[in-house]
């Protein structure tokens, strides 16, 4: 396995702050891994390797033919490691990373941050929904969503899909409808499965050493 995440972890993660100047005690950055996790897929190589690992077929997929349009702070002013990605102009995904504390409140954000995404999309390609006429589009169709949720937790029983309609309202046919796709650890040796194991040992650091330097020497 590679060890980019635990590198640019060093990096980045690494770097501390001082809570007070009356301490020498000098403690780890809360949003290490989120660091971690945005500066991985900043870089064109990292987000190639991503979106390859999801789409192996897609072996036209370039550099070129990927663009961030992650949305930042959509529902609060904390950090979360959300990353928009659209695909040419027919694919867009998103990916949202649930931490080691599982809840399916996160659809309710995928929904905001899906229908926030749309928005963003027809500002960029100047165009107005309140007309009468069809929005034009690159091509015949939007681009296609397609959702996930990066669980750094311990699967254990939990599901490989998870749903509005399941989760919220009882399994009902509802009029909107999201899915998203969890995607836990594996045996398998991709940049998403790093970045997942990076992240356990993260925290069993953590919880040896406390919030201290330690936790990452």
């Amino acid at each position: 396995m590679s060890y980019l995440v635990p590198q640019i972890f060093r990096n980045r993660g690494g770097k501390v702050s001082d809570d007070t100047k009356q301490t020498q005690e000098v403690k780890v950055k809360r949003t290490a891994k989120n660091s971690v996790f945005l500066d991985l897929f900043q870089d064109k190589k990292n987000l190639l390797k991503l979106y390859k690992t999801l789409h192996p077929e897609d072996t036209d997929a370039t550099e070129d033919t990927l663009d961030i349009v992650t949305i930042d702070n959509v529902l609060t002013d904390n950090l979360y490691n959300d990353l928009g990605i659209m695909v040419g102009n027919n694919r867009l995904l998103l990916l949202l990373e649930a931490q080691s504390s599982w809840t399916v409140n996160i659809l309710i954000r995928i929904l905001l941050y899906l229908a926030q995404s749309y928005h963003e999309y027809f500002e960029r390609t100047s165009q107005s929904l309140y007309k009468s006429k069809k929005v034009k589009m690159p091509k015949p169709e939007m681009p296609k969503p397609e959702l996930y949720v990066i669980y750094t937790g311990n699967k254990g029983r939990k599901p490989d899909t998870i749903s509005l309609s399941q989760e919220f309202f009882d399994g009902s046919d509802i009029d909107i409808e999201i899915k998203a796709k969890v995607i836990y650890e594996s045996d398998k040796d991709n940049i998403i499965n790093e970045y997942i194991v990076f992240c356990k040992v993260f925290n069993e650091q953590i919880k040896e050493h406390g919030m201290t330097k330690q936790a990452v020497t």
